[in-house]
């Protein structure tokens, strides 16, 4: 049975709106974006690459069951928490449509049925980009201290911008070319944030990706243990931690109550890319 096969019962139509904004986003950037998909613990992990970031992003979202695998329902308790529920690489498009589809059947619904689940058909399986196949460490992830607060993030991030703009505006009509401005782009962006190692590009991606957003006030926080090895929130609540830095096997990882931005500062040493 293929992935196309099954339906993700997501456990909240909120969070499966956060992530078919997110899919929106990545699409931005890459109209032919494709993502991976884990499942597992009851929590999907999406994982894509928004071009000239050079970072991994990730969202995650609740699941209530995986139904159409080899054991016909597969819910949080059974099936849908153990490793392998679902693994498998798709179109960032194809799989936003699906979403978009299955939130557009519920509008005549009340309010009481559309803060419900959402049931979402997974799109049929695609060739997976090179990045597919090396995801980050499933666990051993240490907290990595010197991270500054929200307000200092943002201000990073700003004054980059601001300095690319600056620079770009200088240059002479001569000079002015895509290859002259991907330099001073890389240059600025491959700076670190503070002292913690984090290139500005991952803040940067965090903040273009939607990451960086006000917490709203929701139901408690679901942690992703199973799929991703926790790397996102599913749903933020009132008291979700802002920002956390994390390193594992030669990844860092900018966590957020919204997602997750990693990036590579290492060869391939500790990575693990066995299924959910």
């Amino acid at each position: 049975m293929t992935a196309a096969d099954q339906e993700l019962h997501f456990a909240d139509a909120g969070e499966a709106a956060d992530l078919a904004a997110f899919l929106a986003r990545l699409i931005h950037y890459d109209r032919a974006a494709a993502v991976r998909l884990q499942a597992g613990g009851g929590v999907l992990a999406v994982f894509g690459r928004p071009p000239s970031f050079e970072v991994l992003a990730i969202r995650t979202a609740r699941l209530e069951a995986i139904i159409g695998t080899d054991t016909t329902t597969a819910t949080t308790a059974g099936a849908a928490g153990a490793a392998g529920a679902l693994d498998t690489t798709v179109s960032a498009g194809e799989l936003g449509d699906a979403l978009d589809t299955a939130r557009a059947g519920r509008t005549a619904d009340g309010p009481e049925v559309r803060d419900r689940g959402l049931v979402v058909t997974v799109p049929k399986a695609v060739t997976g980009p090179p990045w597919a196949g090396v995801l980050p460490p499933r666990g051993g992830w240490r907290r990595v201290s010197g991270l500054p607060g929200v307000d200092e993030v943002h201000g990073a991030v700003a004054a980059a911008v601001a300095e690319f703009r600056a620079r770009d505006a200088e240059l002479p009509e001569e000079r002015r070319t895509r290859a002259e401005r991907d330099r001073i782009g890389h240059e600025i962006w491959s700076r670190t944030l503070g002292d913690t190692g984090l290139p500005l590009r991952a803040v940067h991606a965090a903040q273009s990706l939607g990451f960086l957003r006000p917490v709203r006030a929701a139901a408690p926080a679901a942690t992703s243990a199973g799929a991703g090895g926790g790397v996102a929130t599913a749903t933020p609540g009132p008291t979700a931690e802002p920002l956390a830095l994390l390193a594992a096997g030669g990844w860092l990882r900018l966590r957020t109550p919204y997602g997750s931005i990693a990036v590579r500062t290492s060869g391939l040493s500790g990575l693990s890319v066995t299924p959910a």
